[in-house]
């Protein structure tokens, strides 16, 4: 029988390319069943995504810069430990005893960061069983921007160096808000895309037949690239207004007049930018179409755990997933390390200077934009895979653990100067900051259909496992050798591995074909279950 709405798949989106059964009349008169395939999303035109919408979307994105929790919250709490070790031992001081053990101000701070990480994993394994069910995700998401909000305010009370060991808790805490808000903030962009306007074309295109599967699942990836890359240029675009607003705050609280300003400094701007994501995020909550997940075709709380359960043991049907997975874990951690090492580094080589650090985010912001728009101009002009843009990004991140690797063995190059800050900014924008677009595409691309809020949890755990082994062993390196450039050893290794895996183990159009099996399986199971509940009945 024909569809609800003509040439739109049912709201419950098959997990394969069923036949769609039509009756016609033929030649002789008799009826007879015509088979036509059906698209894989489902439409309504309830839930079609609306240009204002989406911008809504990109403002949040505005607003969750990380500029607050993720920039100038780990250097307020560096800041405050540096002044808390030469307080105790003298200018030349940097061990503080912390943790159980007497430890280097960068050891400290790559052990916090390993923590916070740490705290996510468990946060990730229960929010994301639940997220794609029902209607009630995006109140998560407005629940944990609500806590960011509050984290970045709170620094307004956190200046001192005696309260160094309350700023340490106000970083582990605020990351771990920054990071869930952007996890979940982000796995809505598949959604979007699919029931974009666009996409209700390419369906009904696909069910006459006039384009293939193939052609379908081209025009469905490239525009999940559109809205994850337009909105970090757009967020790049917004964050340089933001910053250069920034400094004429700074210069209004005169940070540079002293150490006790440019503490109270570098907590005001960490308040002024909680309060500018706040204005530019609250158009996502009351514009963003709550758009019904799943169905959990059983009592939600024991879904939740069920659906947890089948990803994770089940997954391994899913090969191309999986070896993504490890991928991610490989360069993931291997970048979250890198530029929480040369973060340290470069807060020590500008002595924590309020002003400078943020001409130095300018600089690299503006680079990242004009990086993006690059990359995704290139990929738009010669229509190329999400594959090949991320194979560019990760070569990005092995020179620049290369570039570190080299500062081991010398003082003349290898992140120890000035003008290496500056030009690893504008490197880092240009080359390096496309990961945080093309990784989540990539996600979205092994991803089935339906469950992207699990999966991208599942995602996110590896990338906070990632995270938290790489500082700890970067953290233990530094503490061992005394040299904090040695563990690009580690780093430089990591990145070339996971390079490798990626380019020869992970297949785009094959993991499409696991993961409509990878639904029809769970789809019967779902059934046999039912059916089996009916007959106890």
């Amino acid at each position: 029988m024909a569809s609800s709405a003509p040439g739109l798949a049912a709201m419950s989106a098959p997990a394969e390319d069923p036949d769609m059964g039509m009756v016609v009349e033929t030649k002789d008169g008799h009826l007879i069943e015509e088979e036509r395939p059906v698209a894989p999303d489902q439409f309504d035109p309830r839930f079609e995504t609306t240009r204002n919408e989406i911008w809504a979307w990109y403002g949040y994105y505005i607003g969750n810069n990380g500029l607050t929790l993720f920039n100038f919250a780990p250097t307020a709490a560096q800041n405050l430990v540096y002044q808390q070790a030469v307080a105790v031992g003298g200018t030349d001081d940097t061990i503080l005893h912390f943790a159980g053990a007497d430890r280097t101000i960068n050891s400290i701070i790559l052990l916090c960061n390993g923590i916070s990480f740490a705290i996510q994993i468990v946060i990730f394994l229960i929010l994301g069983s639940y997220a794609d069910f029902g209607t009630f995700r995006p109140n998560i998401l407005i629940v944990l921007s609500l806590v960011a909000w509050g984290i970045g305010f709170g620094w307004l009370g956190v200046h001192r160096e005696e309260q160094w060991q309350t700023g340490l808790g106000l970083y582990i805490v605020g990351l771990i808000a920054y990071q869930l808000c952007l996890t979940y903030w982000t796995a809505a962009f598949p959604g979007l895309a699919r029931n974009t306007a666009v996409l209700r074309e390419k369906a009904r295109q696909f069910e006459d037949g006039t384009i293939t599967r193939e052609e379908y699942d081209h025009a469905d990836s490239m525009k999940r690239n559109e809205l994850s890359n337009v909105s970090f240029y757009t967020q790049s675009i917004g964050e340089i207004v933001i910053l250069a607003i920034i400094v004429g705050v700074m210069f209004g609280v005169n940070v540079n007049a002293s150490t006790a300003a440019n503490n109270r400094g570098l907590s005001v701007l960490i308040a002024f930018a909680s309060g500018i994501w706040i204005l530019v995020a609250l158009p996502w909550f009351f514009m963003e179409k709550r758009r019904p997940g799943q169905d959990p075709g059983m009592n939600i709380v024991l879904a939740g755990f069920w659906q947890l359960y089948r990803a994770m043991t089940q997954i391994w049907q899913l090969k191309h997933s999986l070896f993504y997975l490890i991928e991610y874990f490989l360069l993931g951690d291997s970048l979250n390390t890198t530029v929480t090492v040369i973060g340290t580094l470069q807060n020590e080589i500008v002595a924590y200077n309020t002003l400078q650090l943020t001409y130095l985010l300018l600089v690299g912001i503006a680079a990242q934009a004009v990086g993006i728009w690059s990359f995704w101009s290139i990929q738009k002009r010669w229509q190329l895979p999400t594959e090949t843009m991320f194979n560019m990004v990760a070569v990005g991140i092995i020179v620049l653990d290369g570039w570190g690797m080299i500062g081991i063995w010398t003082q003349r190059f290898g992140f120890h100067h000035t003008w290496e800050v500056w030009v690893y900014q504008v490197f880092y924008g240009l080359f390096v900051c496309p990961w945080y677009s093309y990784s989540q595409t990539m996600i979205s691309e092994v991803t089935p259909r339906g469950k992207e809020f699990l999966f991208f949890s599942l995602f996110s755990i590896i990338g906070k496992t990632s995270s938290f082994i790489g500082p700890l062993v970067s953290s233990a390196i530094i503490d061992d050798t005394g040299n904090n450039s040695t563990p690009f050893y580690f780093l430089f290794g990591l990145s070339v591995a996971s390079f490798l895996f990626l380019l020869f183990l992970v297949d785009v159009k094959n993991s499409r074909v696991e993961q409509m099996d990878f639904l029809a399986r769970e789809r019967a199971t779902k059934e046999k279950m039912k059916g089996s509940s009916e007959t106890l009945a």
